[in-house]
């Protein structure tokens, strides 16, 4: 294992392009898992993603510098798989299972490339927009979030000198060092690392999976970043996100079909895995709906991921859904991972512990928790609610509920009908901080 000086790397930054991007395994493995599922059924669709910034306050484009995000989105286009990359995505194993990714989709990665984008300027924010076929376009949505993210940590410390970034850096481990104590008091803990999306650097991500799999040991499952499991030789953890049931529900014509949609996208997920990787996401158009009309073989389905819902009413209505449907929660998994830190991962531990198997899918309060760690800079190396979303299918709109309207996407006008044919029952509001 090789440490990084993080502030001399920083420090020494006098590179004409440093690639935030130098690989296209850094993602998350959701997105190849899922990727596999739309080249094999849904190739045809068109989708455009679009850079969606929920934390308005933070104008992006006062902060970042528009050309050098050009040249940071324009050399992500560049990459290839390697064929190192190649040989491990077919060889290893996932989930306890070898060639989970086929061989004609494996030869089908081996050309692919980032497809182009838009990009614009406007009032204080980027407006960014990709556009094609699904299978060409959905890759995107991890290295635009890694990318703008990074930026603006380093325009934050492109000022700092070298002993002064010495103490951010310090304080930054410490303060993750004294959560990983914490958590080691909870002796059936199994959490991973699933903070790609808004890290503060790559390198940075890095040192946390590391000071995880060194200081939590077993307790520590992994990571969502496909690229540092390969590297480390860790488990790649993660299943599916709320892009399938949208696309799929902005393809049916009919309500009929719109109410059965978020049913239908786990049909044709179990066509392809089993196991571990029967992980539901009830909360596209709200968990208590979800839960209602579920069809009773969901209910054979490994487990559950919470990530808008209040993570105890939403842990306690699915274990009771669960019960009414002849199930055992305790052979059941509950996994949590939306916001969580510290004191929320103690909270929903000693809840649930022994009730359900439980795990944690800790994002952006492990790999961009910089609070306090530079008081003059914190608002610049504050964390924020930064997403890329599918946002048309074929023409038509994509639309997320969720079970905070707080994360809900698209027009207003289709929030509404949608929240009319699946109803609110037991749907809020709760501001998003990540």
């Amino acid at each position: 294992m090789t440490t990084i000086n993080l502030a001399k790397r920083v420090y020494d930054h006098t590179f004409k392009l440093d690639p935030i991007v130098r690989s296209l395994l850094d993602t998350d493995i959701y997105k190849l898992l899922m990727l596999q599922t739309i080249w094999k059924e849904y190739a045809d669709v068109n989708v455009t993603f679009s850079l969606i910034n929920r934390s308005r306050s933070i104008q992006l484009a006062r902060e970042i510098d528009i050309q050098e995000l050009r040249e940071q989105l324009d050399h992500a286009r560049t990459i290839r798989l390697s064929k190192k990359e190649r040989i491990w995505l077919a060889g290893n194993t996932f989930y306890g299972k070898e060639r989970l990714f086929r061989p004609a989709f494996i030869e089908w990665l081996k050309s692919y490339q980032l497809p182009d984008y838009e990009l614009v300027e406007k009032d204080g924010q980027f407006q960014i927009d990709f556009h094609g076929s699904w299978p060409e376009v959905t890759l995107w949505e991890l290295p635009v979030l890694a990318i703008i993210s990074e930026l603006r940590s380093r325009t934050a410390l492109k000022n700092i000198g070298r002993f002064e970034l010495d103490v951010i850096y310090a304080r930054a481990k410490a303060k993750l060092w004294e959560k990983v104590v914490r958590l080691n008091h909870l002796p059936n803990l199994r959490i991973a690392d699933f903070g790609t999306r808004r890290r503060h650097s790559f390198l940075w991500q890095n040192w946390c999976v590391e000071a995880l799999a060194e200081g939590l040991g077993e307790k520590f499952t992994g990571t969502s970043n496909v690229l540092l499991a390969m590297d480390h030789d860790l488990e790649a953890i993660g299943t599916n996100a709320h892009e399938l049931p949208m696309v799929i529900a902005a393809l049916t014509d009919e309500e009929d079909a719109l109410r059965q949609a978020p049913y239908k996208v786990l049909e044709s997920w179990q066509r392809t895995y089993d196991g571990n990787l029967l992980i539901v996401l009830p909360d596209a158009y709200g968990t208590t709906n979800f839960l209602k009309h579920a069809p009773q073989w969901i209910s054979h389905w490994s487990g559950f991921r919470i990530d808008s819902k209040d993570p105890v009413a939403g842990g306690e209505e699915i274990i009771n859904w669960w019960k009414s449907r002849g199930e055992d929660p305790q052979e059941k998994l509950i996994i949590f991972s939306d916001g969580l830190d510290i004191d929320e991962i103690e909270k929903l531990y000693h809840h649930f512990d022994k009730r359900s198997r439980i795990g944690f899918g800790w994002g952006t309060n492990l790999t961009n928790d910089f609070r306090e760690c530079a008081p003059t800079l914190n608002d610049q190396l504050s964390a924020f609610s930064l997403v890329c979303k599918v946002t048309q299918a074929n023409g038509q709109p994509t639309i997320k509920l969720s079970d905070n309207l707080e994360k809900a996407t698209g027009p207003q006008s289709e929030i509404e009908r949608y929240m009319k044919i699946f109803g609110t029952e037991q749907i809020g509001r709760k501001a998003v901080v990540v």
